[in-house]
């Protein structure tokens, strides 16, 4: 019997021992990622309306229609993912004035008050042209109203870029010492003014006046930016209107 008992203890102890030396059963398989970062831009399914006023720099003298900031920044936000987004509608007119562009909106036919954001860069004729700065102001705060109205009354839609400074295009001639101060001036007018209201600005004079050394940066006609140089307006309000656009 107390044979019978070491052999039925022994047996079972050598079945446990052969069942832990079994080889583990892999139920799935591995692969081998690369080191690599996959970035997946979300869609967003909202239509994107965008109004630009303005004068030659909304227009994008001298340049294609494409290179212009506004359509530029319309492709932008598609290719982040705002698929929706429609090309831009734009009232600018080389050498307009602030005056101009106001006489120009009320001869509009009737705009939409929905605008997902509206871009105003105006005021370099009114220097160029010798208004005062009293006017300018006047007129400036005129149209920032109008321009949030178009935005649905959301001023945080509405995104004011400083004037650029010509002064030191070919086109002036090496004024820049009398130019370049005028624009500061009617930049700190606008600045002002959209503080005032609420608004976004975006202060985009100091890459115009990397022209001074960069070439590129400007158009051939010697005077207004190139299609590089509104690019990397771009890259300076792109991050600004989507977070606009993102927030509800």
């Amino acid at each position: 019997m107390k044979a019978l008992l070491f052999i039925l203890i022994t047996l079972t102890a050598f079945a446990g021992c052969t069942k832990k030396a079994d080889p583990p059963v892999k139920n799935t398989v591995t692969t081998k990622i690369p080191d690599t970062t996959v970035t997946v831009k979300p869609m967003y399914p909202d239509t994107i309306n965008y109004l630009a006023l303005g004068d030659s720099y909304t227009v994008g003298e001298a340049e294609p229609q494409a290179q212009s900031f506004p359509y530029q920044l319309t492709d932008s936000l598609r290719q982040a993912g705002y698929i929706n987004t429609n090309d831009p509608q734009i009232i600018a007119v080389t050498g307009w004035t602030t005056l101009n562009l106001i006489t120009a909106i009320s001869n509009h036919a009737p705009l939409q008050h929905n605008y997902s954001f509206v871009t105003l860069l105006i005021g370099v004729n009114d220097q160029y042209q010798g208004a005062t700065q009293s006017s300018y102001r006047t007129n400036f705060v005129q149209l920032l109203n109008t321009a949030i109205s178009y935005a649905g009354g959301d001023k945080t839609r509405v995104f004011v870029l400083s004037i650029p400074d010509y002064g030191v295009t070919p086109f002036a001639n090496g004024q820049d010492a009398t130019i370049g101060p005028e624009i500061d001036a009617f930049n700190a007018i606008n600045r002002e003014e959209s503080g005032n209201a609420g608004v976004n600005y975006l202060d985009i004079t100091g890459i115009s006046r990397e022209a001074a050394t960069d070439a590129s940066l400007i158009a051939h006609d010697g005077l207004h930016p190139s299609g590089e140089m509104y690019t990397q307006w771009v890259l300076k309000l792109l991050p600004m209107v989507e977070a606009r656009l993102y927030k509800k």
